[in-house]
């Protein structure tokens, strides 16, 4: 909650104070309230640091990817965001694979622990290497209406999109207040930066066709990112029977093909070829993976995961360089800040309304599939008749009674067909993150056509 409401705050607090400021304090913070997580002693403790830990990280990755484009020459900007994609698109993919292993073989607080040398060495280079920048905003003034209504309406986004499913959404009070105060806050907060002198969010840059084409499509990609992301560690765990660190193994592979491919996409870009045709592309090859998981097994290996996860990783490439092209092709100056806040909060957000959304479709389709293979349950069925007769003979092989040889039979095919319906509404999944995705090609060409450099280019 903490990280999204800063987020397309990040803009306006890197011009207020300076961006290499805004980003060296961002850093320091986050490593220091990643200690404080895993040395927390309750739970309260972990969600204080938690939410410090959310505010400081909600200034890392827009402040980046906003230095990045006014440092990189202008011919070498497709290639200074294919390699801060490598970080955006890469790290929730690897994320599995160090923690999987963390979770085996250490304790959890190490899953904190890890970002001290990093977040230590990221501020030493911050400090020696990042150019300083003016503090435009100081001493003009603070919109703090703007800064509260967006703190309650996004945070009220959240609550709901996370606790919707756990309180069976509406059927509790405080999810309908939440949602009431989500809407009227959203609507006030919009109005208010539409009329202030002083906006902490520039929402005129919407005005630019190609900067709300890539931030819809931005938040699109955050449902089929984070939602695959979701499922897949799921359904490999709770079905297949994996372990943390051998589904961290089987993503493996498809962060390799990323991470292959991103430089690539970056030279294409500089070469001039089109973002839209590029990001096309990329959404096919989503759509391909998310098809070939529908019509997974309960016999699957690690094996038969490799080509689907490798088919996401270049179409990962494909998208989130191309989407961020797009949507800062026609910005300029400080609007790169305000533009790279709001096109990540967008993919926040879609991961989370894609991580809700997917939550209640596998809550909801697994009654239907199951209830669907109830019907089959009865005498009449051979096939149930003959699976029940062979389970009750081998039990009482084992010694049992003829009523508990024949309970636990029943008790077997119940368990089975609680997976089956378990895998069916995982294949569900698959195939409504495949369609979404599908369908969101259209919004790519709301953009001017233009070439991919050129449009960065020309920003600056």
């Amino acid at each position: 909650m903490a990280n999204v409401i800063i987020l397309p705050m990040s803009g306006w607090l890197g011009s207020y104070f300076g961006r290499k400021n805004y980003f060296l304090t961002s850093i320091i913070i986050f490593t220091i309230a990643s200690f404080l997580c895993g040395n927390a002693h309750s739970l309260s403790e972990l969600v204080a640091f938690r939410i410090l830990q959310g505010i400081a990280g909600g200034g890392l990755i827009s402040t980046a990817q906003a230095i990045l484009l006014d440092t990189w020459p202008k011919d070498q900007v497709g290639t200074a965001t294919a390699l801060f994609g490598l970080g955006a698109v890469v790290g929730p993919t690897l994320g599995p694979t160090i923690g999987g292993y963390i979770t085996d073989h250490a304790a959890w607080r190490w899953i904190f622990y890890v970002n001290l040398p990093v977040g230590a060495l990221a501020a030493v280079l911050t400090y020696m290497f990042v150019k300083s920048t003016p503090a435009e905003g100081k001493g003009k003034p603070i919109d703090w209406w703007g800064i509260f209504l967006l703190a309650v309406s996004v945070g009220s986004l959240q609550t709901i999109l996370e606790k919707g499913e756990d309180e069976d959404w509406f059927s509790k009070p405080y999810i309908i207040v939440l949602t009431v105060t989500a809407v009227f806050g959203l609507l006030l907060f919009i109005w208010r930066e539409l009329t202030a002198s002083n906006p902490i969010v520039n929402f005129q840059i919407l005005k630019k066709r190609s900067f709300s084409a890539g931030m819809m499509t931005s938040f699109i990609l955050g449902v089929g990112l984070y939602g695959s992301t979701f499922v897949f560690p799921v359904f490999c765990q709770s079905l297949l029977g994996f372990s943390a660190q051998q589904t961290g193994l089987v993503l493996l592979p498809g962060g390799l093909f990323t991470i292959i491919m991103m430089p690539f996409v970056g030279k294409m870009l500089n070469k001039g070829v089109p973002a839209q045709l590029m990001a096309t592309v990329g959404l096919i090859l989503f759509f391909v993976f998310s098809n070939m998981l529908s019509h997974s097994t309960l016999t699957v290996g690690t094996g038969d995961f490799f080509w689907p996860l490798a088919i996401r990783g270049v179409g990962l490439a494909l998208l989130f360089v191309p989407l961020t092209t797009l949507a800062i092709g026609d910005l300029k100056g400080h609007e790169i800040g305000q533009g790279t806040g709001l096109n990540n909060m967008m993919r926040q957000l879609g991961g989370s309304f894609g991580i809700a959304g997917l939550t209640t479709l596998i809550h909801i389709r697994q009654a239907v599939h199951c209830s669907n293979l109830l019907e089959s349950i009865n005498q009449y069925n051979g096939f149930f008749t003959q699976r029940f007769n062979a389970l009750t003979a081998g039990f009482m092989a084992k010694g049992k009674s003829a009523l508990d040889a024949a309970h636990m039979a029943y008790q077997g095919i119940d368990n089975t067909v609680n997976r089956q319906g378990l895998l069916l509404t995982y294949n569900d999944a698959y195939w409504i993150v495949g369609v979404i995705m599908i369908c969101a090609i259209p919004l790519l060409y709301l953009a001017p056509f233009k070439k991919g450099q050129k449009a960065v280019t020309d920003a600056h």
